[in-house]
Formats: structure tokens, C-alpha cells, sequence
């Protein structure tokens, strides 16, 4: 069994970590690291445990296990590295930010691999250490990477997504609030949310000519989980070659799949799949693409990464329905 360790154990991402890691039948969970949850249960926190475990957080950890995930803020993985030292037969796979533009991806002797499964498997399968992408990274640059493998960008990309509470951490914050964010809808961030620069860097490595704008306005949404993805672009050519190209670029991934049919998020809740779908309106290739920002925005890929790395399944773990009705 793999040995697993979860640090910072007490949000969302680690959550949901958590439920998946328990029900996996190649790994075995050997702590969860949380200062402030020491001593307690797992579910006293994550109630939706109730049942599955008598495991308690620790603030003890085992610098012996195989793979450890990193569930921190952004800006303090690369402060608890500094701080902690772990076996060379550990695999890191970190949540955050820090390791996943080209200039960060070297830390302390590490090299981080840009886990997107879709974009670069086989580097994934012959990592170490892996940098988990961002949640709205996910869903947008596999709403873009088919047209970029073709250098089909050939004028600004505009791209409006929604996601869901839960994408703002446990928190409490003035927009997290409950009376504020129930029956309500709005930007932030707009043109300059942080997880432009991995899209960027991931489109103009398929397309090195790409030299359009992206232009990405994000929005909160009123409700727990889920992303919704829709972007535009200008588009020389039929509907039918676009989804020839997407069908061919996504037909060995695991998770990711094209529809013919227009997409609502309950398809996708509570499992680690990307469904996209696309139509053409005069000179524009809209692209539809819906992810569960937990599941395969963050703890779910996590695991897909995980498996690819450990020579599983890739779905090992990941046979998830979704939250439909």
C-alpha cells in the first residue's frame, strides 16, 4: 500500500482529499498534519467522515511516507519545505501555486512537473514531485489546448467563468460570507486573476506564435462547487474539423470527454471529469468546458497524478458520480 501523509488538513481541498485517499484501494493514509486540529478527529472537521474514520489529525509528521500532498495556502508550500525535511523516496505533489510557472518549478534540490494529465502524461509518469494546476487553469486551458496544438489562436481568446463558493477556501471573508454570497453574483480579479500564467504557459508552449491576449474575466457564483467555462475566439473554419480536432486531442484521457450536447455543472459535481462542448457562431468557435473545481480542479487530479506517477490506473480511485439530482 502507498504510504500517504496530507499536510494542512483542515480545508476544502484536503477534504475532499481525504474522502477520496480513504476509499482508494492502493493507498493507505498515514497522517494528517493540521497545527490548529491536533489531537482532533478527522470528522469533527470534514463531517461527511462521519463513519469512514476514527483517524485524528496529528501535528506529527513521518518523513518516511511515499507520496505527500501539500494542501497549503499559496506562498507557504516553499515555506513548509524549507522548514521540513523528507525521505528521498518521497513524492511531492503540491495544490498551491508556488511550483508551476517555469521559473519556480526548481526548489531545494526539487523539480516540479506541471501536473495536467492531458497536456503532458508521460513527463507526469516519470516525476518525482508534481505542481497540482490551479482549479480555473484546469478548466479553461482544456477548453484551449486542442486549438493551440493546431496554432488555430490566432486572435484574442475571451473567456467568462464562474465558480463556486468552495473555491474560496474555508475563510471567512466578506464575499464568503453566507448573507452576502446566497441570491448574489459577482467579478474579481478581472484580467489579472493568478492563474493566467500558467494558462499562458502551457498554450504558448503548444503554440510558441501565439501572441493574442487572453482575456479572462472570472466570477463567483452562488453555489458550493463546480466551474463553469465559456470561451470565444475567432475561428477559420467548420464546426465539424473543431470537433474532430477535440475528439482526437482528448481520445485517450481519462476524464475529459467532448459532448455533442450543450452542458449544465451537475454533469460534472463530485467527480473528476471535463465535459466540453462547442458551437460555432458566425466567425467564433465558442467553447463550453465544466469541471468540480475540488475534485478535478484540485484533489481529484491530485490523485490522478498520484496514480500516473505510481504506474496505476489512471482512474484508480477516481469512479466517481456525479451529484446529478
Amino acid at each position: 500500500m502507498i504510504q500517504a501523509g496530507i499536510i494542512g488538513g483542515a480545508g476544502y481541498t484536503a477534504g475532499e482529499l481525504i474522502r477520496l485517499l480513504l476509499h482508494h484501494p492502493a493507498v493507505e493514509i498515514n497522517f494528517v498534519y493540521s497545527t490548529s486540529n491536533a489531537g482532533n478527529l478527522l470528522s469533527d472537521v470534514h463531517q461527511d467522515l462521519q463513519g469512514d474514520t476514527d483517524r485524528r489529525f496529528t501535528g506529527e509528521i513521518n518523513a518516511d511516507v511515499d507520496v505527500l500532498f501539500l494542501c497549503l495556502g499559496h506562498g507557504n508550500s516553499r515555506n513548509f519545505l524549507d522548514k521540513h525535511s523528507f525521505s528521498e523516496k518521497t513524492s511531492i505533489i503540491d495544490l498551491s501555486n508556488d511550483f508551476r510557472l517555469a521559473p519556480d518549478t526548481d526548489f531545494g534540490g526539487r523539480h516540479f512537473v506541471y501536473g495536467l494529465p492531458e497536456l503532458q502524461k508521460e513527463k507526469i509518469e516519470n516525476a518525482k514531485h508534481i505542481a497540482n494546476p490551479g482549479c480555473f487553469a484546469t478548466a479553461i486551458q482544456l477548453a484551449l489546448l486542442p486549438l493551440a496544438q493546431h496554432g488555430l489562436l490566432q486572435q484574442d481568446v475571451h473567456i467568462t467563468a464562474v465558480t463556486g463558493a468552495t473555491g474560496a477556501g474555508t475563510s471567512l471573508s466578506p464575499t464568503s460570507h453566507f448573507p452576502w454570497r446566497d441570491n448574489n453574483f459577482s467579478y474579481y480579479k478581472p484580467f489579472k486573476h493568478q492563474h493566467l500564467g500558467e494558462i499562458e504557459q502551457s498554450i504558448s508552449g503548444l503554440q510558441n506564435n501565439f501572441d493574442s491576449k487572453i482575456r479572462f474575466m472570472p466570477y463567483r457564483g452562488d453555489f458550493p462547487r463546480g466551474i463553469f467555462v465559456t470561451a470565444y475566439t475567432a475561428y477559420v473554419g467548420d464546426l465539424e474539423k473543431a470537433v474532430e480536432i477535440y475528439k482526437d486531442f482528448y481520445k485517450n484521457a481519462a476524464f475529459t470527454h467532448v459532448s455533442d450536447r450543450e452542458l449544465h455543472l451537475k454533469q460534472v459535481v463530485n467527480t473528476n471529469k471535463c465535459l466540453i462542448h462547442l458551437s460555432k457562431h458566425d466567425d467564433l468557435l465558442l467553447v463550453t468546458s465544466i469541471i468540480d473545481n475540488l475534485t478535478k480542479g484540485a484533489s481529484g487530479q491530485a490523485i490522478h497524478n498520484m496514480n500516473l506517477i505510481f504506474g496505476l490506473e489512471e482512474d484508480l480511485g477516481l469512479g466517481l458520480k456525479a451529484s446529478y439530482f
